[in-house]
């Protein structure tokens, strides 16, 4: 389970984040969801270990991302695509993460294949696509074989048959009994493939629950969050 409670940070004059609390349930895909703005991204780099929050908590069943044994292998994060260097290949850049991060070697070849990546395993990162760049942050978020996703914007850059089959993979990767939390302003991709939401407006949660009960009314996922965002504007 993942857990942040009561997570605040100030840059400077900004309050980039006020008051997050929610819990990302194991067997899930909980869905981060927040105007531009919101303090998602902050949020899940104060869960990583990234950025230190001012106040508040943020675990990994129970345990802060710097103290896991093996974090790695905990879990495994997407928030940027610009990691790899332009000159190495796939397969080069992840047996390098491979190594660093004490990986099995064969992990490399078998996330090559998780991700559809294999006619592109030996091309430089210089020209791929976004969207295959995508594919190879993912690649490398899965090495260490985790029990915990996060990704932030992962189906950026993907054509509509990459989006199907990332919808796919992190509802299997749940269904195998992980914990999946995804931020997305793409609402239409949440609302098929997320079990649960946590709206984020102004750096606060402003409402955390199932989508069923989110859309329990006949509305989409979209018309709920625009009815809840502008509740919270005009509040």
């Amino acid at each position: 389970m993942i857990r942040a409670d009561g997570l605040s940070k100030r840059f400077g004059p900004v309050q980039a984040v006020a008051d997050v609390t929610f819990t990302a349930s194991a067997g899930c895909v909980t869905g981060l969801v927040g105007p531009n703005g919101a303090g998602k991204s902050t949020t899940l780099r104060m869960l990583l270990g990234l950025v230190e929050p001012d106040g508040g908590t943020a675990t990994f069943g129970g345990t802060r991302y710097r103290e896991l044994a093996s974090p790695g292998s905990t879990v495994g994060a997407v928030l940027d695509i610009a990691g790899a260097h332009p000159a190495a290949t796939a397969r080069g850049q992840l047996t390098t993460v491979a190594a660093l991060g004490g990986h099995r070697r064969e992990r490399v070849e078998h996330v090559i294949d998780t991700v559809e990546l294999r006619s592109y395993a030996d091309r430089r990162v210089k020209g791929f696509s976004t969207g295959m760049r995508q594919r190879l942050a993912l690649a490398t978020a899965l090495l260490g074989d985790p029990d915990v996703l996060v990704l932030d914007e992962p189906s950026n850059g993907l054509d509509p048959a990459g989006i199907v089959w990332l919808r796919t993979f992190i509802r299997e990767y749940a269904a195998s009994g992980r914990t999946v939390l995804v931020s997305s302003h793409v609402l239409t991709d949440l609302e098929h493939s997320v079990d649960d939401i946590v709206l984020i407006d102004r750096g606060r949660t402003t409402w955390t629950g199932s989508l069923r009960d989110l859309t329990a009314h006949g509305t989409t996922l979209e018309q709920a969050f625009l009815a809840l965002t502008t509740k919270e504007l005009t509040a």
